[in-house]
């Protein structure tokens, strides 16, 4: 960033040139000096040095297969329980999953700061206008959460298996429930829920990670992030009579196709630690959920009598 300093206004710079020629015959060496100094100040131009941003942290991954009641023992004594629960997280499976011939990733390096290992980027300009965005990616079963385009949390899902699969689209958070049962099977009990297909059933929820797409089009949660996202979105705001939208949430974009005939996708972190960010082609989708956002009346409704206006023009 470069800042010119500029010179004080004319009037006073007149007043300066008087004031040179009134005393330069009893100093002028010192009245030329000045002179000289204020035009050195006057074409002095000021290098502010633009911030460095931090070199992206290179992790390395590789391939665990847990063939022996040995190895499987050592994964526990190896790593903290926290630890245990991130590389359980980065395969999107959970520890009642794991046992003998549990195939797991894992990094080299193990750090606290769990964005550093996102499949998302820190910063999504595209989202920038927009307060709150959840964003669901398939391809590689984890979903970001976006304030103002800054990445504030990540995690694994669950999406739909192959039979029922998630629906891909810009979706809006609606309404949400601490215990919801889940009207396929009665027996299901889905903590959390959080709608974002209202005539489809269709939300995200805790419910267990098998380390594959797995659910009946809902996108399952760990319990720590279905409860963070439960408090964090923004439901929809009805009319009076409970009938019509007339402020939506949180968006909700859910985006990608898993490929369910071939490995994980996070296995292939061990040759290409950058296979799982986002392609060009989602990317091209984001923008286009953004696009149909900014054009949806709904998502900018503040104060009551705006909503009261929308509803009188409808």
């Amino acid at each position: 960033m470069i800042k010119r300093l500029f010179t004080k206004n004319r009037i006073l710079f007149l007043l300066g040139g008087i004031s040179f020629l009134l005393f330069s015959s009893c100093n002028g060496k010192k009245a030329v000096d000045d002179a000289e100094d204020k035009n050195v100040r006057r074409d002095t131009v000021v290098i502010v040095p633009e911030k460095i941003p931090e070199p992206r942290l290179v992790i390395n991954y590789f391939v665990d297969s847990l063939a022996t009641t040995e190895e499987l023992d050592s994964l526990y004594t190896r790593f903290s329980e926290e630890e245990q629960r991130f590389i359980f997280a980065l395969n999107r499976i959970e520890k009642v999953r794991v046992g003998v011939g549990t195939k797991l990733i894992i990094p080299d390096t193990l750090i606290t700061d769990v964005i550093k290992y996102s499949p998302f980027p820190e910063n999504l300009s595209l989202l920038d206008s927009i307060p709150k965005s959840v964003i669901i990616s398939q391809r590689v079963q984890a979903f970001g959460l976006y304030e103002n385009g800054n990445l504030i949390k990540w995690g694994p899902v669950s999406s739909g298996k192959l039979s029922t699969p998630t629906p891909n689209g810009l979706h809006y958070g609606n309404y949400k429930a601490k215990r919801k049962i889940s009207t396929v099977n009665s027996d299901w009990i889905l903590p959390y829920y959080f709608n974002f297909m209202n005539f489809e059933g269709v939300g995200v929820h805790q419910y267990l990670l098998p380390g594959f797409p797995a659910s009946h089009a809902c996108v399952r949660l760990d319990m720590e992030d279905a409860k963070y996202i439960y408090d964090w979105a923004e439901q929809w705001k009805l009319d009076k009579a409970g009938n019509i939208v007339v402020r939506n949430g949180t968006p909700f974009m859910v985006f990608g196709e898993y490929n369910y005939d071939d490995e994980a996708p996070w296995f292939s972190l061990f040759t290409d630690p950058d296979s799982n960010l986002l392609t060009e082609a989602e990317m091209d989708t984001i923008k286009d959920y953004v696009r149909r956002y900014m054009k949806d009346e709904r998502n900018f409704i503040q104060e009551e009598e705006d909503i009261e206006e929308v509803l009188v023009v409808r």
